[in-house]
């Protein structure tokens, strides 16, 4: 399992936007994704640390090897 890289929180959308995310709103720094029934909140800051990142794609539902890939 490859580990997760210091990335913004613009880039952290982008990604989840591949993987199906929809923006479903924003209210100030943090932005609400969502995708069927699974949902998550980006805080949109110029670095996400490491555990949040982690926590935010285990509330996503999403594999850290499939979000490094939406990454690329």
């Amino acid at each position: 399992m490859p580990s997760l890289p210091v990335i913004s929180g613009n880039e952290t959308v982008r990604a989840l936007q591949r993987l199906g995310f929809v923006v479903v709103r924003q209210r100030g720094s943090h932005i609400v994704l969502r995708k069927e029934h699974q949902g998550c909140v980006v805080p949109n800051h110029r670095e996400i640390k490491v555990g949040t990142l982690a926590g935010l794609l285990k509330q996503a539902g999403v594999s850290i090897d499939d979000f490094i890939n939406a990454l690329r």
